[in-house]
């Protein structure tokens, strides 16, 4: 079966987010069960810079969009095992960044059609292409308007997956002709129309063939108003090609029996390693080197999502009343940066807040702490629990998307669960939960059990590419 994945980011390339995440792991999971996988992304000034000399030229072409001819380069390298396909116009992708700028719809208008266009330059037929968030939105719907008496593209079917829809790609009508080359019977509000605006990702929930979304939870919340961002009513209207399947974790990338980003490598079998990354993470951060003390981590983007004021709500009173430590890695929010900044200071030795992020600290946080706080809003999957799992490291997580499909709360009477859980958004919940497992991390038996427990959480990508294997099959009956 041959498969073809447009997205707008993927590792090792380019990152923002969780979506360069899948994209660098899935390919490569289905490409092992024996899938012909192949990945097209944007040629941006920074991929270009970093790989040029491994890149091959293939040829070029012109795309049209609207009334305008625009020259469509392609290039091509191979990584781990994927090809990767690179679409090359300086004119929209030789720029600082990926996204944010004025000119984005027709950026990507272009992209997702000249992912299209150069199918038959390359000799490549899918029986499925997969298009990811609103950045490929049109993919689908340019396939179907341009394509369709184009017999090479006959039997193409689509798959387009919601990664967050609170990030839509909305712009306003007047771009419907001048930059997508479409008329006036594409502005209703059973196609593009969005409150009066044009809106790329309910062009993919509206014209592919099957969705999905990236955990089972997440694909029933978005059906709600609360969760839907405006566009529950067209899921619903759908929901019988709406999947939730949960993203993996890319499991030689995030390994710590081999991670050389840790100083000390460990398994579940030698659990009394992960406290010496405990000590090592203290020293690094000027904490107090004490292996008994526990430390609770957050990796993330500090925004509102995130949960990140129940974090503030609470810490001062954790701090007063328990002996805690606490690391803090991200970036975001101007007011939450500050925060923190204030929160360090305050509490200097006990608390370390690095605004900022680095790859090799994320590293070691998640192999140092003892609790990982992911208290969100929202979250559609989330990669710092899988993460945090993966290193024994305990997620305190709220019950909402993915999180609610990954982190179960440990039980004494059946000795199962791998995390704990809080269900309604408020800081009373939160710390109630907190205080829970800092009870248990207090009984070293049962705490060692739990860390068992999380290690021996399966969300590799081996399940999940099963899953989708079985939906592009599906497609094809």
């Amino acid at each position: 079966m041959n498969v073809l994945f447009v997205a707008s980011e993927s590792v090792p390339f380019i990152k923002t987010g969780g979506l360069g995440d899948v994209i660098g792991s899935l390919p490569k999971a289905l490409k092992h069960k024996k899938i012909n996988v192949k990945v097209v992304l944007p040629l941006y000034r920074s991929v270009l810079e970093k790989y040029a000399e491994e890149m091959n030229y293939i040829s070029d072409i012109t795309v049209e969009l609207s009334w305008r001819k625009l020259y469509c380069g392609i290039f091509e390298m191979e990584h781990e095992g994927v090809e990767f396909y690179f679409i090359d116009n300086r004119q929209y992708f030789d720029r600082d960044g990926t996204y944010g700028y004025d000119d984005d719809l027709e950026r990507f208008a272009f992209f997702s059609k000249a992912a299209l266009a150069i199918l038959p330059k390359i000799g490549f037929k899918p029986d499925v292409i997969h298009a990811h968030d609103w950045h490929t939105g049109l993919l689908p719907l340019f396939l179907k308007a341009f394509y369709s008496s184009d017999s090479f593209y006959s039997g193409i079917k689509t798959v387009f997956t919601i990664h967050n829809l609170h990030y839509q790609g909305v712009f306003g009508r007047e771009k419907l002709g001048d930059v997508l080359g479409l008329d006036e019977s594409y502005f209703n509000s059973d196609s593009l129309e969005y409150h009066g605006d044009i809106n790329c990702m309910k062009a993919g929930i509206v014209y592919s063939d099957k969705l999905t979304t990236v955990s089972k939870t997440y694909s029933e919340e978005i059906k709600q108003p609360y969760f839907g961002e405006g566009l529950d009513g067209i899921l619903r209207a759908r929901e019988e090609d709406l999947t939730g399947i949960v993203n993996g974790l890319d499991y030689e990338l995030y390994n710590p029996e081999k991670d050389k980003n840790i100083p000390v490598h460990y398994s579940a079998k030698t659990l009394s390693k992960k406290s010496e990354n405990k000590l090592k993470l203290q020293k690094e951060l000027g904490l107090e080197e004490n292996p008994k003390v526990p430390v609770l981590g957050l990796v993330s983007r500090l925004v509102d999502a995130k949960g990140i004021d129940l974090i503030l709500h609470i810490m001062e009173e954790l701090l007063h009343t328990s002996d805690v430590q606490m690391v803090l890695l991200g970036t975001g929010d101007k007011r939450y940066e500050d925060s923190f900044r204030y929160m360090e200071s305050k509490y200097r030795g006990r608390v370390v807040s690095y605004i900022g992020f680095r790859v090799d600290l994320s590293h070691r946080i998640y192999a140092g702490a003892d609790m990982l706080m992911m208290p969100s809003r929202f979250e559609p999957c989330g990669l710092s629990q899988l993460i945090a799992l993966r290193y024994g490291t305990i997620p305190i997580v709220r019950e909402t998307g993915g999180l609610n499909d990954t982190v179960s709360p440990y039980s004494d009477k059946t000795k199962g669960g791998n995390g704990f859980t809080f269900r309604h958004f408020n800081a009373h919940d939160m710390m109630h939960v907190i205080k829970e497992a800092l009870e248990y991390y207090g009984n070293e038996k049962v705490w060692k059990h739990i860390v068992k427990n999380a290690m021996k959480s399966d969300y590799s990508w081996d399940k999940s590419a099963k899953d989708y294997i079985a939906l592009y099959r599906g497609l094809k009956r």
